[in-house]
């Protein structure tokens, strides 16, 4: 039987897409952008994955808010610096405890959102699904993954400036920027 419109191809062509898609991840549509404006060495917009079964929504966009490091990084002790973490968005480090509890300490301390970066630095695209650890005290806050070398490049930039926060913008919506794909950090592979 021939294929006089040509659908053959294109069901084919679909079908590789979609394996694609499923092999590589997270897509576009799948991830949350945030761009950082000071330090301006680190000022790209950075992608971010939402946690699966935990953690809320942005419920409004912040065009400046703080992206404050956690004091322990990991967030699993009690915060040292609950006073910087209030009302802003805080960088932790994943390792040590749950997703969950790291998101539910930040919450607790006031944070607005949580990114957790992953530990391994040279991390410059496998994102990991963030789950819940099967407590039934969930937090509401977005909860956020950061690629390992993104968290890394962060920090060092703002230990480089010696400073206690970068100020970014959070939600940022790539899909109305024509010159999105030369704002991207240059370390990450896209």
């Amino acid at each position: 039987m021939t294929d006089p419109y040509g659908v053959a191809p294109l069901l084919i062509a679909g079908v590789i897409l979609s394996q694609l898609h499923f092999m590589l991840g997270l897509g576009v549509n799948e991830l949350l952008y945030f761009r950082i404006l000071r330090p301006e060495d680190i000022g790209y917009i950075f992608s971010a994955a939402p946690a699966r079964d935990f953690g809320g929504d942005f419920t409004s966009s912040y065009d400046e808010i703080y992206l404050v490091p956690a004091e322990p990084s990991d967030g699993c002790s009690e915060l040292r610096n609950k006073e910087m973490i209030e009302g802003q968005v805080v960088l932790l480090q994943r390792g040590g405890c749950s997703f969950v509890q790291k998101a539910r300490a930040v919450e607790e301390a006031g944070g607005q959102a949580v990114l957790i970066a992953d530990s391994a630095s040279d991390n410059d695209s496998q994102y990991l699904d963030m789950i819940t650890d099967g407590t039934v005290n969930l937090p509401s806050i977005p909860a956020l993954f950061l690629l390992g070398r993104d968290g890394h490049m962060i920090r060092r930039s703002l230990q480089r400036h010696s400073l206690p926060w970068a100020v970014i913008s959070i939600p940022v919506n790539v899909s109305s920027l024509a010159s999105f794909p030369l704002q991207q950090p240059p370390w990450t592979l896209w």
